[in-house]
Parts: structure tokens; C-alpha cells; sequence
């Protein structure tokens, strides 16, 4: 890696899939982050069947690309079933949770407010 590399843990230069950079563990919630700045982040998450995020803020909006699987996430009360393939978009301030329905993995990348 080189000083001007702002992302880690990730081949650079290479097609890569995005679900096969992370694994399932039986019971547990497994990240791997990409990029983290003060503006940004991207990470990667999987989490087993039944795991989830408890409910919490964020000073920024954030986007979930689902790779695999389903889950079910509540932002500002209400309920979004998300899939494979499908994105959703959670506004910064708001509160939101996630529970995996069946394993589940998605690339979290947050954008955060100008200080």
C-alpha cells in the first residue's frame, strides 16, 4: 500500500465481487472497512441469520447495497425489507436498526455532514 491509498482491505486493480471480500460466521456480526475519513466511510458487513445492528443515529446519510441475502430494516419507525440486489437509503439523524432474516452481507458506505 502506498501513502496515497485512502482504501485498505481491498485489492486494488482487479475485478473483484464485493460479497466474496467477506465471510459468514455462525452467530456473529463481521465488518471489514474499506475507507474511513472524516467525511466518509465504507464498510462491509456480514451477520448470520438473526444477528442485527441495534437501533442507533448516524451524523451522516447512509446507503446499504445489499449483496446477499435479506434483512429487515427500521428507519424512523418504519419498516424496509431489503434483498439481494436492492439499496436503501437512511437519513442522517434518524433513528434506524437492522435484522438479518436469513445471512446477510451489504456494503455500507456513509456520507457525513460538512463540518
Amino acid at each position: 500500500m502506498t501513502n496515497t491509498q485512502i482504501m485498505k482491505n481491498i485489492e486494488f486493480s482487479k475485478a473483484l465481487r464485493l460479497e466474496d471480500l467477506i465471510d459468514y460466521q455462525e452467530g456473529q456480526i463481521v465488518s471489514k472497512t474499506i475507507a474511513q475519513l472524516p467525511g466518509v466511510s465504507v464498510t462491509l458487513f456480514s451477520l448470520a441469520k438473526g444477528e442485527g445492528i441495534s437501533t442507533h443515529t448516524t451524523s451522516g446519510d447512509a446507503m446499504v447495497q445489499v449483496l446477499d441475502g435479506e434483512a429487515e430494516i427500521t428507519i424512523g419507525g418504519e419498516v424496509v425489507t431489503v434483498k439481494a440486489g436492492e439499496t436503501v437509503i437512511m437519513p442522517a439523524d434518524v433513528p434506524h436498526g437492522l435484522e438479518a432474516r436469513e445471512r446477510f452481507k451489504m456494503l455500507l458506505t456513509v456520507i457525513k455532514k460538512p463540518v
